[in-house]
Formats: C-alpha cells, structure tokens, sequence
C-alpha cells in the first residue's frame, strides 16, 4: 500500500468532518454522552476494523474515543486509513 502524498491527504480531510492530519496519522476525537455509547462506538470501530484487516490506534477514556489511522508498513497515511475514516463517518451519520 502506498503512503499518500500531504497535498493528497489535505484533499481528502475535506470532506473528513472533525478529522486532522498529525504524527503521519489521521486522527480524530469523538466525544458521546456518555460511557456506554462510546463503548459501543469502539465496538463498532472494531467491526470495521475486522472488516479491512486494518486495525487502529486508539484510547477511550469514560465518555471520550480518540482514533489515530495510519499504516505502519508504509509509513503514514495510505488510502486504506481515509477509507477507514469515511466507514466511521458513515456509521456515525447512519446513528445521529
């Protein structure tokens, strides 16, 4: 898999709500009302991440997830972490 370019990166974070470009990562706060929601979003993002075969970095702290993306063989960002991004954006935007 091939690592983005930052131009590459910078176009695709438009249409990432919330979503930044740092530490060679995408990463991303999500902030629910309350434990078990967040609880249950990590669950989601797990599915997703089975799914791919592309697992995250990622902390939850009581109601707080923070994501990072990346692809530690190529180094950064590859096409595989924005579609990561964008399946999280559409779950979200499927449960808001």
């Amino acid at each position: 898999m091939k690592r983005l370019s930052q131009h590459s990166i910078e176009q695709e974070l438009i249409n990432l709500k919330g979503w930044s470009f740092k530490q060679d990562a995408l990463n991303k706060e999500f902030i629910f009302k309350d434990f078990i929601q967040a609880s249950g979003f990590m669950v989601m993002v797990a599915l997703i991440a089975e799914r791919l075969n592309h697992h995250p970095d990622w902390s939850g702290v009581y109601n707080k997830v923070l994501i990072q993306l990346s692809t530690h063989e190529a180094g950064g960002v590859t096409q595989n972490d924005i579609t990561f991004a964008k399946m999280i954006e559409a779950y979200l935007g499927e449960t808001n």
